[in-house]
């Protein structure tokens, strides 16, 4: 019977365990979205994960609208990576670059006033923050034919840094509402043209982005994540079965390392849906390892694994509060709770590097 204990080879990667550490956003960069020495701290705290998937980290200026997040686009972040995925790397641990346009979630005090963009002319709900304090949203604009080559460039150009900074792959983020799920799902995508209408259109952009971070670093070296049931920062499909069993089929035909889905329950604890879960669905048509996540603790993850749901877990704010958390359920040692305080997107060390190991807390 598969375990969370068990190795797991992800495309290239050996990974020691089947936990991963999910994506999570944490807001330690600078106001030019610059990685921070603290960050490597972080990382290199959680190494005993199977594999850590970086916060999402913006390809472009265009694509990143939340203060404080790094960015992968030029040189001085690039730079400023190196030594955080050094000392991740040191500790011995893997890490791959999660790649993230926001779409029509950026607001133009980000982008020197120019609208958002995204695939049709539609508006995210609610308000975003900036660094000038919560505004609401505003309308995106539709990417034209001609601008899509230029996307492709930034994808592209992200995962070539990625590669200079010494990451071990790369994630295309393509769940949450952000661009690649604005053109997946019909309730965002109102195009059409080549990339709206019928589902093989609007996961064309998704086929084309992953192709190019393909043709960057080999399919073993780059994985997907895709946020299939519900809605997801007003971003929802009509068919979500249909939509991304042949998004996942795509994906498998192209070739990639792994395959993520954030799917939430019905009754989460962070998100939640009446719509169930696609994975069983995707199980079928996608060939490469599937990793699961969204409310799955130790009890859940362990039952996923041996009903063969998925072939491994990633595990998001239990990895926060408990760094070594691989260690904590190898003991059944308590886990330090999810306290959700402010700290965990401000700019110090509060709740982000001062979380207690097991060691440390025996010893307190």
């Amino acid at each position: 019977m598969t375990t969370l204990f068990d190795s797991i080879k992800l495309g290239a990667i050996e990974a020691p365990n089947r936990m991963l550490m999910a994506p999570l956003t944490r807001c330690r960069s600078t106001m030019q979205h610059v990685p921070t020495p603290i960050m490597g701290e972080y990382y290199a705290q959680r190494a005993s994960a199977g594999l850590i998937l970086s916060e999402a980290t913006g390809i472009s200026q265009q694509g990143l609208g939340t203060p404080f997040a790094p960015g992968i686009w030029n040189d001085e972040q690039t730079e400023a990576w190196k030594p955080i995925v050094e000392q991740v790397h040191e500790a011995g641990g893997r890490i791959m670059c999660q790649l993230w346009h926001m779409g029509r979630l950026v607001h133009s005090d980000f982008n020197n006033g120019e609208r958002p963009v995204s695939a049709s002319a539609t508006t995210g709900p609610g308000v975003i923050r900036t660094y000038q304090g919560k505004k609401d949203y505003e309308q995106a604009r539709p990417l034209e034919i001609s601008e899509m080559p230029g996307l492709l460039d930034d994808y592209a150009n992200a995962a070539e840094n990625a590669k200079k900074a010494g990451f071990d792959g790369v994630q295309l983020h393509s769940a949450n509402g952000y661009l690649i799920d604005q053109f997946i799902r019909s309730g965002t995508n109102l195009r059409t043209d080549e990339y709206g209408g019928p589902i093989e259109n609007r996961i064309r952009l998704l086929g084309e982005v992953t192709q190019r971070l393909v043709d960057v670093w080999g399919g073993d070296y780059v994985a997907v994540r895709l946020s299939p049931n519900g809605d997801s920062q007003g971003a929802d499909d009509a068919t979500p079965v249909e939509t991304f069993t042949a998004a996942a089929k795509m994906l498998s035909d192209i070739g990639i390392a792994f395959l993520e889905l954030r799917e939430p329950p019905a009754h989460g604890t962070y998100g939640n849906t009446d719509v169930p879960r696609v994975s069983p669905d995707i199980r079928p048509v996608f060939n490469g390892p599937l990793v699961l996540n969204s409310d799955y603790f130790y009890k859940e993850g362990t039952e996923a694994l041996a009903q063969n749901k998925g072939d491994a877990i990633s595990f998001g704010r239990t990895f926060i509060t408990n760094p070594d958390l691989p260690e904590r359920f190898r003991t059944g040692a308590e886990l330090n709770p999810i306290d959700f305080t402010p700290t965990w997107y401000s700019q110090g060390p509060e709740g982000y590097i001062d979380y207690p190991a097991l060691d440390e807390t025996v010893a307190a």
